[in-house]
C-alpha cells in the first residue's frame, strides 16, 4: 500500500485567522441559520463590492444561479442559448430546465475560452435562418477569461443577453473590469473545490438591482407578501442559509492570498516544465490576470494525459482530465455545434495538475519529479 501523503487537485482551505468560525458562531448565537440573516446579506454586498457591481443574490449553488440568471434574462421554451462547449455541464443543464435550446460555440486556441469567430459565425447561421439568440452564457474557464470586448460587442449587436460564469474565475480581471461583472449577468460558485468555498453555494450578481430582487423572490418559493401563504409564480428553493454566507464571508476576507498561492503554483509549473517542448501551460494573454484556479499543461508529444493522471493516482496525487466538450456529451448531441474541433484538440491533449493551496514546495517538487520521469 502506497504510504505516501495524499495530494489533492483542490480541496477547501479554511483561514488560518477563523474568520469562518466567527461567522458561523455568531449566525449560531443571534439563531438565524435559516436562508436569511446577517451573513447572507452581507456575503451578498462584500463580494459585489468586491467585482464592482450594484447587487447579488447569494444561492444554494453555481447551477441554480445560472438558472436563475437565464431565468431573469426571459429565456424560455424553445429560445436560442449560445453556449461555451468546453465546460462542465452544469453551465448548461439550466439551459435545458427551462426547454431553452442550447447552441454550442467551440473554443479559441490562444483564450482555451468561447471564440469570438465561431460566435460571430453562429450569429450569422441563426440570422439566415430567421431565428433570434436570446442569450450567451460564457465561461471563464479554469481561471482564465474569454476575449470579452469582442464577444460583449457581438451580443450587443445581436440584442442577445450576454451571462458570464464565473464559476471557476472569482477574482481573475479582464483588463480592469473582474469576470462576472461585464455582461448583463454573472455567477459564481463557492463548491468545495473553488478558490473560496461555502462547502455548496452561489451568486448571481447584476447591476439590473430590480432583476436581482426577482431573483430572490423566485429563489425563496415565490411567496407572495400576504398573510397567507399565497404563490402566484413558480418558486424554487435555491436561497443560501446564513450559516455557509457565513463561511463564505470568512472566505472572501482571504481571497488574496489564494489567488497568490494559487499565482505561485502556476509559476512553478511554468518554471519546471520551461525546457521540455511537449509540456505547455494553458495560456495566459496579455489583457488577463487569472485566478490560476488551476494550472493546466497540453501534452504535445508522445506522453498522454492518461499516462500523466494514473502516473500521479498511483503516488496519491489527485488530476484530471480537461473537460470533455459538450457536444461530445451523449446528452447534448443532438445539439448544434459551431466549430472546427478546437475544444475538443484542448480536450484530447490536456491535464489539470494539483493546484491545492495548501501544497509545499516538497508536494511540487513531488508532483514535477513524476511528470518528468514518464
Amino acid at each position: 500500500m502506497n504510504q505516501n501523503k495524499r495530494i489533492y487537485l483542490a480541496s477547501p482551505h479554511m483561514s488560518e485567522e477563523g474568520y469562518e468560525k466567527q461567522y458561523i458562531e455568531e449566525a449560531f448565537e443571534t439563531n438565524f441559520i435559516a436562508p436569511l440573516g446577517i451573513n447572507v446579506n452581507e456575503f451578498e454586498n462584500e463580494l459585489s463590492a468586491l467585482v464592482g457591481v450594484k447587487s447579488a443574490a447569494a444561492l444554494s449553488s453555481g447551477t441554480a444561479a445560472i438558472h436563475m440568471a437565464l431565468k431573469a434574462a426571459g429565456i424560455g421554451e424553445g429560445d436560442i442559448v449560445f453556449c461555451s462547449d468546453l465546460t462542465f455541464s452544469a453551465s448548461v443543464n439550466p439551459v435545458r430546465y427551462l426547454n431553452a435550446v442550447p447552441v454550442f460555440i467551440d473554443a479559441d486556441i490562444d483564450t482555451w475560452n468561447m471564440s469570438p469567430m465561431h460566435l460571430e459565425k453562429a450569429f450569422d447561421k441563426y440570422r439566415q435562418l430567421g431565428k433570434q439568440v436570446k442569450a450567451v452564457v460564457i465561461v471563464h474557464l479554469y481561471g482564465l477569461t474569454a476575449d470579452m470586448d469582442r464577444i460583449k460587442t457581438l451580443c450587443d449587436k445581436s440584442g442577445a443577453v450576454l451571462i458570464e460564469d464565473a464559476a471557476e474565475s472569482l477574482g481573475t480581471l479582464y483588463k480592469d473590469s473582474y469576470t462576472g461583472s461585464i455582461g448583463d449577468y454573472g455567477i459564481y460558485s463557492f463548491n468545495g473545490n473553488k478558490i473560496i468555498t461555502t462547502s455548496g453555494g452561489g451568486m448571481v450578481v447584476s447591476d439590473q438591482e430590480e432583476r436581482i430582487h426577482k431573483i430572490k423572490f423566485w429563489s425563496s418559493q415565490s411567496r407572495d407578501p400576504a398573510r397567507h401563504y399565497q404563490h402566484s409564480e413558480l418558486g424554487y428553493n435555491y436561497r443560501m442559509s446564513n450559516i455557509v454566507a457565513g463561511i463564505g464571508r470568512g472566505q472572501l476576507k482571504v481571497l488574496g492570498r489564494r489567488i497568490e498561492k494559487k499565482k505561485y503554483i502556476f509559476e512553478f509549473y511554468k518554471k519546471a516544465f520551461w525546457d521540455h517542448e511537449d509540456i505547455h501551460m494553458m495560456p495566459v494573454n496579455d489583457w488577463n490576470r487569472p485566478n490560476y484556479w488551476l494550472s493546466c499543461i497540453s501534452l504535445k508529444g508522445r506522453l498522454s494525459p492518461l499516462e500523466v493522471i494514473v502516473a500521479l493516482e498511483e503516488d496519491e496525487i489527485e488530476s484530471r482530465p480537461i473537460w470533455k466538450p459538450m457536444h461530445l456529451q451523449p446528452f447534448f448531441a443532438e445539439y448544434d455545434y459551431i466549430g472546427d474541433g478546437i475544444s475538443e484538440e484542448i480536450y484530447r491533449c490536456g491535464v489539470c495538475l494539483p493546484s491545492d493551496t495548501k501544497l509545499t514546495e516538497e508536494d511540487l517538487y513531488r508532483i514535477v519529479r513524476i511528470i518528468k520521469d514518464l
